[in-house]
C-alpha cells in the first residue's frame, strides 16, 4: 500500500466516524445519506480525491496527502477545484466552500466565506449536519465576530472591560487562542459570563464549554450564570440560555453553556459509561504530575470536533497545557484561558496571546484585592525536629484507621522536621503554633478586635487536618462548630454545604484543609491564613494567597464578622517557612499514578519494566521507606537477601538513568534491580508495611516558641513603597500643581484644590509607581509606627496631603487629613472665644459640617452649600440668616486656617 493509499485509508475510517458515507465515483448514491463523499470526482480545474456532497448538492472537497507532506501549500491547489465547477454539478449557494486538506494524520480546514479566510488545524472532519447548519446561515461566526456591538460598560470593572475588549479584538483577528491573566478576586468568572453571553447572543455561538480545576468550583461557576444579570435584556443568564454542570457523562444537546472538569470530559472522549465523582474533587494542582505522559484521545462521533464553539479554560493547572492538551485541542474551537498565576507552559499554549494582564499590584492599586502582611512563627521542634530518649513511651497511630497502641522506646528516637506530621506527629507542635496565633490575634495580628478573624490553616493531609481541628478547640475553648474540617474525607456534612458556612455564616470562624479550598473558592471574609504545610510550586502557592485577597463589602463582612470594620488587608501566618522554601516547578518521579502499589510491584514482577513503572516504583519505595520504623526496615532487608530498601531504590534510579549507558546496558540494569521483588513475601510485606503507614506520636517532647513577629518580607516592601513614594515626589514636584503648591509654601494666591489632589493620587496609581495612598500610609505606619496615626476605614483622598508633607519633612508626624483639620477647627473656636466671638449652637452645627466638607474637599465655595448635607438645612439661604453679610468672610477664613 502506498503512502497516499494509507492517507486515503485513514481519510475513509475518519469520514464513517464522522457520520459521512464514502463512495467511488463510478459507484455514486447521492440519496445514500445526508452527507456523502465521493472519492475522485472530475471537476473542470482537475479531479478533487473527494467532493463533498449535503442534501444532495455539492459543498466541499477534500485533498488527500500521504503522512508527512506539509499542508500550508496545498491550499493553493485545493482553490484551483474550488474554482472549476461544472455547470452541470448542483452546489449549494457560494459553491464549494468547505475545503479540506489532510493526510489522515494532519488535517486543515477552511470556509470560505469567512472574511479574510485561513486554513485552521481540525482534529478530524466535521459532521454533515454541522456543515448543513452553516450552509444555512446568512453570515458565519468569524464574520460575525468582526462585527461584534459595542460593550455596555455599567456593573463591569476598568479591568473587566479590558479583558473583554482585548478579547474580542483578539476573535476579530481570527487568533485562535486568548489567555486572560486576573489576579484572585478580580472578576475573572464574572468576565467569562459577561463573554459567554455576547458570544451567544451577538455572535450566534451555539454551545460554550466552560472548563474548571474540579467539581465544587464548577458549582460556583453554575452559580455565577444563574446570578447574573444580562446588562440589555435584565434577566438572568440562565432564564435566557441553559447551562449544564456536568455531574454524569450525558451531554444534553439542548445547553448553551456546558460547566465540567477535564477529566470528565477525557472520559466522555474515551466513551466511559460515567466518572468516579471523587476524581473531580481534586485540584489537579496538587494530583498532576508534570511528568506524566500527554492523554491520547480517539474520536467520538457522540462528541463531535464542532461540539463548542468556544472553550473556556478557568484557573486549570499547567499540565492542562501538557498532560491534556490533546483533550482541549480535540474541539474546532476558540480557547480561551483564565489564570491568576500563568506559567510558561501557558504562555506558550496561548501562543503568548496574554490579551490581559492585570496582576495582583494593580488590583490592590484599584481597590479589587487587599494586600498581605506576612506573619512568621518559629518552634524549636518545626525548625529542628525532635528527640524522644530511651525508656519512655510513645505511641504509634495507624493513619489510615488512627488506631493507637502505645510502645516503650529501646533507643533514643530521633526525627527531623521533614517528618513531622508526615511519619511523626508532635502534638505540642501544633499547639505552640496555635495558643501562639491566639495570643497574638489581639495584640500583634489584628489589634483591639474580640472576635477571631475568618480563618483558613493549610494541612498537609487529612489526617494532619484531623489533628489540628482538635487543637485548635481544645486551645480556644470553643465548640465543634468554631473549628471545622473542610477535606475531601469529610464526612456527615457535605463539603460544600461546609464552605458555604465558612463563607456566610458566623461559625466556623476556622477552617482546616488539604487542598479543597486552595484554589478558585472564593470566600471573601476570609483574614488570614495559616500554612501549616509547605509547596515548592510558587503557582499553587500564589493561588493559595489568593484566597485571602479578595475584597468584600464593609455590611456583608460585619455580618460574618460584627466588630471587623472593613478589610483592608488580610494576614499571612507562615509556621513551616513557605516563604523562605525554594518554589521550583519540580519533576516528580510519579508517572503510574493511577496504577495501586500492589499491582505495581506485581507488574514489576511479570517482567514490566519500563521507565515509567521503574520510576514510580523507585518514588512509592522512597515515600515508603522516610516512615518506616527500624524494626521494619531490618524485616525487609532480611525478605530482600540483604539489600536495605534506600539500595533498591537506587539500583532502580540507576536503570532510568541516561548516564548508566545505552538502552539495552540500562535493560539490564533493570533486570538486575527488580530480581529481589521475584519474592511474593517481599512484595507482601511491602504491601503490608505501606498499609500500616504508622506514625509516631510525640507526647513527650515541650516545643519552644523561638520567634514570632512580622515577616522580613513586609518590612522590605513597606520600605519599597516608602522610597518609591519619596522619588515620586522628588521627580514631580515641578510637574504637578499639587505638589508645586505644597513646595511652595507660604502658598500666596495659590490654593490647593480637589482637582488638584486628585490628580496627584491618581498619578500614583500609575505605573511605574502602582501604590495608593492607603498603601503608603500602612508602610509608615510599619516603619515609623510611634510617628504615625492610624487612618480610619474610610478612603479620604485630601489624606494624600498628609502623606506629601511628612515625606519631605514639613511635619514631624503622619495624621489623618481629617484629624488635622479637626484639630486646626478646635483651636480656631479656642481664639474666637478669647476674641469674645461667641457661636451659637445652630452656628456651631453650621460651622461643624464646613470642616467636614473641607477635611473631604479641601474648600469650601458659595456653591457648595446647595450641596448635601448643607442644603438638607436649608441651603445658601439658612446660611445668610445664620451668619448674616459675615458668612463668604467666614467661608474664606476656614478655607485658610483649617486646609493651609
Amino acid at each position: 500500500m502506498s503512502p497516499e493509499e494509507r492517507a486515503r485509508e485513514h481519510i475513509d475510517e475518519q469520514l464513517g466516524l464522522a457520520g459521512w458515507v464514502v463512495q467511488d465515483r463510478l459507484a455514486m448514491d447521492l440519496g445514500a445519506g445526508l452527507g456523502v463523499a465521493v472519492r475522485e470526482f472530475a471537476l473542470a480545474t482537475g479531479e478533487a480525491d473527494y467532493v463533498l456532497f449535503v442534501d444532495r448538492k455539492a459543498c466541499g472537497l477534500i485533498e488527500a496527502k500521504p503522512e508527512g507532506v506539509t499542508l500550508s501549500g496545498v491550499a493553493d491547489q485545493t482553490g484551483r477545484y474550488q474554482s472549476g465547477v461544472p455547470d452541470v454539478l448542483p452546489t449549494h449557494e457560494h459553491g464549494l466552500r468547505f475545503a479540506y486538506e489532510s493526510t489522515g494524520v494532519e488535517t486543515f480546514f477552511r470556509d470560505q466565506r469567512d472574511k479574510d479566510t485561513r486554513s485552521r488545524r481540525v482534529f478530524s472532519f466535521h459532521t454533515p449536519e454541522t456543515l448543513r447548519g452553516w450552509l444555512a446561515e446568512s453570515d458565519t461566526l468569524r464574520t460575525r465576530l468582526k462585527a461584534m456591538p459595542p460593550l455596555l460598560k455599567p456593573g463591569l470593572r476598568g479591568c473587566q472591560v479590558e479583558a473583554i475588549t482585548n478579547l474580542e479584538k483578539s476573535f476579530a483577528d481570527t487568533r485562535p487562542r486568548a489567555l486572560i491573566q486576573m489576579a484572585s478576586g478580580g472578576g475573572k468568572t464574572f468576565t467569562a459570563v459577561t463573554s459567554s453571553y455576547r458570544l451567544i447572543k451577538h455572535a450566534g455561538a451555539r454551545r460554550i464549554l466552560f472548563l474548571v480545576d474540579r467539581n465544587n468550583l464548577g458549582r460556583q461557576t453554575r452559580r455565577e450564570f444563574q446570578q447574573y444579570p444580562t446588562p440589555d435584556d435584565g434577566r438572568k443568564f440562565t432564564e435566557l440560555y441553559n447551562v449544564q454542570h456536568l455531574t454524569s457523562n450525558t451531554f444534553d444537546p439542548v445547553s448553551r453553556v456546558c460547566i465540567t472538569t477535564i477529566q470528565r470530559l477525557y472520559s466522555m472522549l474515551r466513551g466511559e459509561p460515567d466518572l468516579d465523582p471523587e476524581l473531580e474533587e481534586k485540584s489537579m494542582f496538587d494530583t498532576a504530575a508534570y511528568d506524566e505522559r500527554p492523554k491520547d484521545v480517539a474520536y467520538n462521533p457522540r462528541l463531535p470536533i464542532e461540539a463548542f464553539d468556544f472553550v473556556i479554560t478557568d484557573e486549570c493547572h499547567r499540565s492542562i497545557y501538557h498532560l491534556w492538551r490533546q483533550v482541549l485541542e480535540y474541539f474546532d474551537a476558540f480557547i480561551i484561558g483564565l489564570t491568576a498565576t500563568p506559567s510558561k507552559q501557558t504562555l506558550g499554549f496561548f501562543n503568548q496571546n496574554l490579551v490581559m494582564e492585570y496582576n495582583h499590584e494593580r488590583a490592590v492599586a484599584d481597590g479589587v484585592n487587599v494586600g498581605y502582611d506576612p506573619y512568621r512563627i518559629k518552634t524549636e521542634i518545626t525548625e529542628q525536629g525532635g528527640k524522644v530518649e530511651a525508656g519512655y513511651y510513645v505511641d504509634r497511630r495507624d493513619k489510615l484507621t488512627r488506631k493507637t497502641r502505645w510502645e516503650q522506646l529501646d533507643d533514643d528516637f530521633v526525627y527531623d522536621n521533614k517528618q513531622l506530621d508526615r511519619s511523626v506527629v508532635a502534638p505540642d507542635q501544633i499547639r505552640t503554633i496555635v495558643r501562639t496565633f491566639k495570643a497574638k490575634l489581639p495584640t500583634e495580628l489584628f489589634p483591639g478586635r474580640t472576635e477571631v478573624p475568618k480563618t483558613l490553616i493549610f494541612a498537609k493531609d487529612d489526617s494532619h487536618a484531623e489533628d489540628i481541628v482538635g487543637i485548635v478547640r481544645e486551645e480556644f475553648g470553643a465548640g465543634n462548630d468554631f473549628c471545622k474540617k473542610i477535606t475531601y474525607r469529610t464526612t456527615g456534612e457535605k463539603p460544600e454545604d461546609l464552605i458555604a458556612s465558612f463563607r456566610n455564616s458566623f461559625n466556623p470562624r476556622i477552617a482546616v484543609t488539604v487542598d479543597m479550598i486552595s484554589t478558585g473558592t472564593d470566600i471573601r471574609p476570609l483574614e488570614c491564613l495559616i500554612f501549616m504545610r509547605d509547596t515548592k510550586s510558587s503557582l499553587y502557592f500564589d493561588q493559595m494567597k489568593g484566597r485571602g485577597m479578595r475584597v468584600i463589602n464593609p455590611n456583608e463582612l460585619q455580618a460574618v464578622t460584627p466588630d471587623a470594620a472593613s478589610k483592608t488587608r488580610f494576614v499571612i501566618v507562615d509556621a513551616v517557612g513557605v516563604f523562605e522554601s525554594d518554589k521550583t516547578q519540580t519533576r516528580s518521579l510519579e508517572r503510574k499514578r493511577t496504577v495501586p502499589f500492589d499491582k505495581l510491584l506485581d507488574e514489576v514482577a511479570l517482567g514490566n519494566r519500563d521507565e515509567d513503572r521503574l520510576l514510580s516504583l523507585a518514588g512509592r519505595l522512597a515515600q515508603l521507606d522516610r516512615q518506616l520504623l527500624p524494626k521494619d526496615r531490618a524485616e525487609l532487608a532480611g525478605l530482600a537477601r540483604g539489600k536495605p530498601l534506600p539500595d533498591i531504590i537506587n539500583a532502580l534510579l540507576d536503570a532510568c538513568d541516561p548516564d548508566k549507558g545505552e538502552p539495552l546496558a540500562r535493560q539490564a540494569l533493570a533486570n538486575q534491580a527488580c530480581l529481589v521483588f521475584d519474592s511474593a513475601k517481599l512484595r507482601n510485606a511491602l504491601v503490608d508495611a505501606k498499609r500500616r503507614n504508622e506514625q509516631t506520636i510525640d507526647n513527650v517532647t515541650k516545643d519552644v516558641l523561638l520567634e514570632a513577629g512580622p515577616a522580613k518580607e513586609v518590612e522590605d516592601r513597606a520600605r519599597k513603597a516608602v522610597e518609591s513614594f519619596k522619588q515620586f515626589i522628588k521627580q514631580n514636584k515641578d510637574e504637578l500643581t499639587a505638589l508645586q503648591i505644597i513646595y511652595s509654601k507660604p502658598y500666596g494666591k495659590r490654593h490647593l484644590t480637589y482637582e488638584a489632589i486628585k490628580e496627584l493620587a491618581e498619578a500614583i496609581q500609575k505605573p511605574p509607581v502602582n501604590l495608593t495612598p492607603e498603601l503608603v500610609w500602612q508602610a509608615y505606619e510599619r516603619l515609623e509606627k510611634s510617628k504615625v496615626r492610624r487612618a480610619g476605614p474610610q478612603k479620604l483622598l485630601t489624606n494624600v496631603i498628609s502623606l506629601v508633607r511628612f515625606a519631605i519633612g514639613e511635619v514631624d508626624a503622619l495624621e489623618p487629613f481629617d484629624e488635622v483639620v479637626n484639630r486646626r477647627f478646635v483651636e480656631w473656636i479656642g481664639q474666637q472665644a478669647r476674641a469674645n466671638r461667641r457661636f451659637s449652637p445652630e452656628q456651631m452645627a453650621w460651622l461643624q459640617m464646613i470642616r467636614d466638607h473641607i477635611a473631604t474637599s479641601l474648600r469650601v465655595e458659595m456653591a457648595d452649600l446647595e450641596l448635601s448635607p448643607f442644603h438638607d438645612k436649608g441651603g445658601p439661604v439658612k446660611a445668610y440668616q445664620t451668619f448674616g453679610t459675615d458668612l463668604s468672610k467666614l467661608l474664606e477664613e476656614l478655607n485658610e486656617v483649617l486646609a493651609a
